[in-house]
This record gives structure tokens, C-alpha cells and sequence, in this order.
């Protein structure tokens, strides 16, 4: 079943689909009359049957509403910029797995430095891949991958969004902290996590965030794509135990 975006709620029990979604239906899925398409707006997402297709639009009918996939928690991941393409992996798998906010962010050891050109054309694309993910994963809104920010606009970020600060740092010793941590998350707590760069975090970096909860992963050290997975993971399982 292929899914559909729109921002606005249903009128008369019925979306009119048109832009790109409309080309991708028409043209590359070749979607019929009668198939089912499901639809999420930014409140609800429903089951719909194709009814028509006029032209450069495709008409649905709703059947009816279909439960929402989204966490009882908001996640909003701080990646720090990798080289290469790892950044896209790391979109769609997290965008998979629930993350509801993706921030680049230019940290002390990062290897890539983007000017504000790369910068536009990078979070464009990265936005791209965060769509594709979130219509194959059937998530019921849509990740926003924002503009890149540096390490202390994330730091502002987080605090003024997330009740819960998470850095999973490879010098932390121990899981114990780690599972304490995630035990007292609390349902509909918007969490902020920093993943660090392949050179790792730097010691004032760590340092200003010193009103964060720093965590252990292990005994083993991460690529940093690693580490962003294993975190959406980790959270995912715990958003869901919540909703249990």
C-alpha cells in the first residue's frame, strides 16, 4: 500500500492528491481505481480507495481512519556530520525506527566542512531520503532533517526542545547509568541524542554539555552510524514499552 503526505485534513471524506505524490502514483506505481492508498495529515491518518483520476490528480475515498505509528516519544537526533554518504544511512534508518527530528551538526573532529552552498543542496537531499523512509516505513507524519547548526546552536536547541538530554560518550563506563537513564524516561518526553563524529567528541564539548546525562554503549566502540541506529533502537524499544 503506498503512502501519502498531506497537510491538510480530509474535505467531504475525500483527498484530491496532485504535485509529485500524484506523478508517483500515476506514473511510476500505475495505481488503478479501487487500490488503496493510506494518508496521514499532521492529526490522523486513514485508509483510502482510489476513486478517480483526473488528469494530474488522483481522487481517494476514505475508508476508514488507521492508527497512528508515530512514539509516544518525540526523538530528536544531533548527528554530527560524517564524511562520505553515511549521513543518508543514517536518515533512513533512524527515520525507520521512529526519530522524529534530525539536526546535522559541524563538531570539533568532523572531517567534512560544508560552505553554505553544500549546506542547502546536502539538507535537501537529506530531506528527500527522510521522505522516501517515512512513505516506505508508514510513519504517520513526516521527519524534518533541519538546517546544520554548530555544536552550541544544537546544545540551545535541545534544551529549549528536549526534557531529556542524552551523549553517549566512548570514555562513559558501564551500562548501569545507561539503563537507569532510559528507566526514567517517562512517556511523551521529547528526547535529545548527540552522536559524536568518527574523531569523537572533543573534552570542552563534553564539557558544555554538562547539564546532559552521559551513557556508556558498551564496551565496544561505534562508527558514528552505529551509534545513531543503536540509539534509535534503544529508544525506540523504550517509547513502545511506554505505550504498552
Amino acid at each position: 500500500m503506498q503512502q501519502v503526505f498531506v497537510e491538510n485534513k480530509n474535505v467531504d471524506n475525500c483527498f484530491i492528491i496532485g504535485g509529485e505524490d500524484a506523478f508517483h502514483l500515476i506514473k511510476v506505481v500505475r495505481i488503478k481505481p479501487g487500490e488503496k492508498v493510506r494518508v496521514s495529515t499532521s492529526q490522523s491518518s486513514y485508509i483510502c480507495k482510489v476513486k478517480d483520476i483526473d488528469g494530474e490528480s488522483v481522487i481517494l475515498d476514505i475508508v476508514c481512519e488507521d492508527e497512528n505509528t508515530e512514539l509516544s516519544n518525540k526523538i530528536y537526533l544531533f548527528q554530527a556530520i560524517p564524511k562520505g554518504d553515511r549521513f543518508e544511512g543514517i536518515i533512513e534508518k533512524c527515520v525507520e525506527l521512529g526519530v522524529y527530528e534530525i539536526i546535522p551538526v559541524e563538531m570539533k573532529n568532523c572531517v567534512v566542512r560544508l560552505d553554505d552552498k553544500k549546506k542547502a543542496s546536502r539538507i535537501k537531499r537529506y530531506q528527500a531520503i527522510a521522505d522516501t523512509a517515512a512513505r516506505q516505513s508508514k510513519r504517520s507524519l513526516q521527519p524534518i532533517v533541519k538546517d546544520v547548526m554548530n555544536y552550541k546552536e544544537a546544545l540551545e536547541y535541545a534544551r529549549a526542545n528536549c526534557t531529556v538530554k542524552l551523549l553517549p560518550y566512548e570514555c562513559a563506563k558501564g551500562m548501569t547509568n545507561t539503563f537507569e537513564v532510559l528507566d526514567s524516561i517517562n512517556k511523551d518526553d521529547n528526547i535529545a541524542v548527540f552522536v559524536g563524529p568518527e574523531g569523537g567528541f572533543d573534552s570542552m564539548e563534553i564539557n558544555l554539555a554538562s547539564d546532559f546525562e552521559v551513557i556508556s554503549l558498551g564496551k565496544r566502540i561505534l562508527r558514528t552510524d552505529s551509534a545513531a541506529i543503536c540509539m534509535a533502537s534503544m529508544l525506540m524499544l523504550k517509547s513502545e514499552e511506554l505505550n504498552l
